[in-house]
């Protein structure tokens, strides 16, 4: 494990595996680094993966507690990068981790080769349909293993997978950041600047999300010029884990964008 140091001198945990073009990993809210599991496992066959811990989570720091905003843990993914060693990556955020992600392709944008987006959101919406269902959200706050499972992952694959589920529901966070994710991840709003994303972007997004539904999905599509929406039918949140073939899209959509 390595250490990169964040602007207010956080240390942040981060690892490398696999060898080609850098991928970077940004795990959902209060999710450490090993939450993605077999997905980093098989992106790893292709691309040197790099996975790392937001502060307060897993083994980094907690930092400052003024920084715990979505842009400003941007600034973290950009130090994760330079501590690698990587001027230019590929990015996949999975959903408070694709949040983050939209502000590093707005504030880093030579720093991004190409943005996924899984589950997530540009941020408040005062359409309808955009906001979680009041059930789904209560779930998500009580941290309860049981009701949680549903919401992310097909139940074949809880079952195939309990080690890989486990470790994804059961990331090392104290209270207070947690509390710190959750609202980082809920006063998002990047909507007015998603319009200066110049790296090729993939939005994967499963139809029976219930805590970041649909239309999200259908509103960055629109926000982020010629970027491209998979919908995934009868996925929920953790379609970036319990769908093994959005990794061949990911590929492929690189493989087309890079050529």
């Amino acid at each position: 494990m390595n250490f990169a140091l964040a602007p207010d001198g956080a240390e942040l945990a981060w690892t490398s595996e696999g060898h080609g073009e850098p991928m970077l990993l940004i795990a959902g809210q209060a999710t450490a680094m090993d939450g993605w599991g077999p997905t980093a496992e098989l992106l790893s066959r292709c691309y040197r993966v790099i996975r790392f811990d937001h502060r307060g989570i897993g083994s980094s720091g907690k930092g400052d507690a003024e920084r715990y905003t979505t842009r400003l843990m941007a600034a973290d993914a950009a130090a994760v990068l330079e501590a690698a060693g990587v001027d230019l990556a590929h990015v996949y955020g999975h959903s408070m981790g694709g949040r983050v992600a939209q502000w590093l392709a707005i504030d880093y944008p030579r720093k991004v080769r190409t943005l996924i987006l899984a589950a997530t959101s540009g941020g408040k919406w005062p359409g309808e349909g955009t906001q979680p269902e009041r059930a789904a959200l209560e779930a998500l706050v009580s941290g309860d293993m049981s009701r949680l499972e549903p919401l992310f992952f097909d139940a074949d694959w809880v079952r195939n997978n309990p080690e890989a589920t486990h470790t994804f529901f059961n990331s090392k966070a104290s209270a207070w950041a947690k509390a710190r994710h959750f609202n980082a991840s809920r006063e998002h709003d990047a909507w007015n600047e998603l319009g200066a994303i110049t790296a090729p972007t993939l939005i994967v997004h499963g139809a029976d999300d219930v805590l970041t539904p649909l239309p999200n999905a259908l509103l960055l599509r629109e926000h982020i010029s010629r970027s491209v929406l998979v919908r995934v039918p009868g996925a929920g949140h953790g379609l970036h884990l319990d769908r093994p073939e959005t990794v061949q899209w990911i590929r492929q959509f690189i493989s087309r964008k890079t050529a």
